[in-house]
């Protein structure tokens, strides 16, 4: 029996070990965790506009992330701080889809040209 050994034994075995890993939800539940992330994330940015209302923040960033979350948390990052209290607001949001068990690319936030 020949043995797999060197950098493409390796490769050899994760090429055919890489659908097992990467395949452990279906998409049926890979789409029920995005909503289950919404939710979690629509009620984290509600208790934070109540505790804190949205003072300081502007119109197209409030607006904008209000589509981001009516969109069922898929419509492409666009929601730009520029304001120091957009920032606050946009760490603290990200702080909370951590929490919520999103990983930290999941909020809508990103400043594009």
């Amino acid at each position: 029996m020949r043995r797999l050994a060197g950098p493409s034994g390796l490769l050899a075995v994760l090429l055919v070990a890489w659908p097992a890993l990467s395949n452990d939800m279906d998409g049926a539940q890979r789409r029920q965790w995005t909503l289950e992330k919404c939710e979690r994330y629509r009620a984290a940015w509600l208790g934070l506009v109540s505790r804190r209302g949205t003072a300081g923040l502007g119109p197209q960033f409030v607006e904008s992330h209000d589509a981001f979350i009516a969109s069922g948390c898929t419509k492409q990052a666009d929601v730009c701080p520029r304001s120091a209290q957009e920032l606050d607001v946009a760490n603290t949001m990200v702080i909370a889809a951590m929490n919520a068990g999103a990983a930290s690319t999941f909020p809508p936030f990103a400043c594009r040209k």
